[in-house]
């Protein structure tokens, strides 16, 4: 038996005393997973381009700019933190309700939680419009481009409102497998952003010259298109109970169920305090970078950009975990689960092996597309390493996690997000940054460090089997 074959055949991923059934085949565990990730892979991938591609086309309106937009992030990210965590329960639970064929409960659980969430998005869009000062200022904007940031801020989560509407649908439709619909929906969110960018940023043709307001125009475009996508993804009807499966126009009743909601909460609500402890962990975070200065938070963001693409990959095949890993334990087979939890984690770091490698080959000319600043390319050209570094512990760890939400196990990834995210990332950014005096270079230390911790929770757990006995 070669090293190659104990890694990646699947016979080897489980103890034999947990095998519960036929194993599937090299080709067949690694056609499923891919199957089931690619397009949410590219789904990310996409939505990572459309940060890049934005954060590329405002950067021509200069530093200021590039820090307007992405000082809101983590802001609009804490404003939606509970409607992460529902879209988290969902997947989990529509995933399980597939795995026991109860493709009625499955219905059920898209028609009662997508009620919910529009009220929950419609109080997020009317505290995003008079919140958005304090929660910039919090977030450690400038008085520089505080206004342009408070403009973009209002707009984006105005049209984010449908968007989250459209990523709950796409919650359930990964639930049971339908990534492709999730993919094509931000694919043409990205196509109308990107179009709308490049005429309202500069005012091509007859459109205005709007700048920051162009690009928060066609943000809030795009996740229009992405909600009337994923709308019309659930309003055919197939032919079959499998292609009923997430339709809205079928019987199942739109009155809430106790055994819905129970399921549904008990993964939500552990998703949501991981989803507080990450937003206040990344808001504390963000802050602290923020002062360090407009050069560095610039440099800072076009970095942020670039490991979003080996996230995006990484969120991909977490995804896809979340999804077979539900699917498994639904059919009562936790032998399966751990293997299509381990197939997703060897997809995602070697991919992760490659960028590493990519990023610090061309980290001047990755850079260089984003600022022409000599400072910003100097000094991102440092940080692209430490980039590499995190990326090699965030692909493996992303689908760990992912594999323990598809399980029910939200608890224990809160927990893991607590320590490191919450509270050790930001301590240790800090005394580095600041005391220590390495100013952005500390802070990139304390991200891969968090990124190695919670690698290391993840795998702890995985490594047990309490997580294949979570019921939903």
């Amino acid at each position: 038996m070669n090293i190659f074959s104990r890694l990646y055949e699947p016979k080897y991923m489980v103890k034999e005393k947990n095998i519960c059934g036929p194993l599937p085949t090299f080709k067949g565990a690694y056609s499923t997973s891919l199957k089931i990730s690619w397009p949410s892979a590219v789904e990310q991938l996409l939505v990572a381009a459309m940060g890049f591609i934005d954060t590329m086309m405002v950067g021509s309106l200069g530093k200021n700019a590039i820090n307007a937009v992405g000082i809101t992030t983590q802001p609009k990210f804490l404003l939606m933190a509970l409607l992460f965590a529902m879209n988290t329960g969902i997947t989990a639970v529509v995933a399980r309700r597939r795995g026991e064929q109860d493709y009625e409960g499955a219905r059920r659980t898209l028609k009662q939680t997508l009620l919910i969430c529009a009220c929950l998005s419609l109080i997020v869009t009317i505290c995003a419009f008079f919140l958005a000062r304090p929660l910039l200022l919090l977030a450690g904007a400038s008085e520089v481009y505080i206004d342009d940031a408070i403009m973009y801020f209002r707009i984006v989560m105005a049209g984010q409102f449908f968007g989250s509407l459209g990523m709950t649908i796409n919650a359930a439709q990964r639930g049971v497998g339908n990534t492709r619909i999730s993919m094509f929906s931000n694919g043409a969110a990205n196509i109308t952003n990107v179009v709308f960018n490049f005429l309202l940023i500069n005012g091509i043709w007859f459109f205005p010259r709007l700048g920051i307001k162009g690009a928060a125009i066609a943000t809030a475009l795009g996740s229009m298109v992405a909600f009337s996508m994923a709308l019309r993804s659930v309003m055919k009807r197939g032919v079959g109970a499998e292609d009923n499966m997430m339709t809205l126009l079928c019987s199942s009743s739109w009155r809430a169920d106790r055994r819905t909601m129970r399921s549904v909460t008990k993964v939500a609500s552990s998703a949501f305090v991981e989803q507080i402890f990450l937003r206040i962990g990344f808001f504390a975070y963000v802050a602290l970078v923020a002062r360090l200065g407009n050069t560095e938070y610039a440099t800072h963001q076009i970095c942020m950009q670039i490991i979003h693409i080996s996230f995006a990959f990484a969120d991909g095949f977490g995804i896809g975990a979340t999804s077979l890993v539900g699917q498994s334990l639904g059919a009562k087979r936790p032998d399966l689960a751990m293997i299509y939890s381990k197939v997703g984690q060897r997809y995602s770091s070697s991919i992760g092996v490659l960028l590493s490698v990519l990023f610090i080959v061309f980290r001047r000319q990755l850079i260089g597309l984003f600022s022409d600043d000599p400072e910003v390319i100097a000094l991102g050209s440092i940080i692209v390493v430490f980039v590499a570094l995190a990326c090699l512990a965030q692909t493996a760890q992303v689908v760990l996690s992912g594999s323990l939400r598809g399980a029910g196990d939200s608890r224990y990834v809160a927990l893991s997000s607590l320590i490191s995210v919450g509270v050790l990332r930001p301590l240790l950014s800090y005394v580095l940054c600041y005391p220590v005096g390495l100013g952005l270079i500390g802070a990139w230390i304390g991200l891969c460090f968090d990124q190695a911790l919670r690698l290391v929770f993840s795998y702890v757990r995985m490594r047990g089997d309490k997580w294949t006995k979570i019921s939903l």
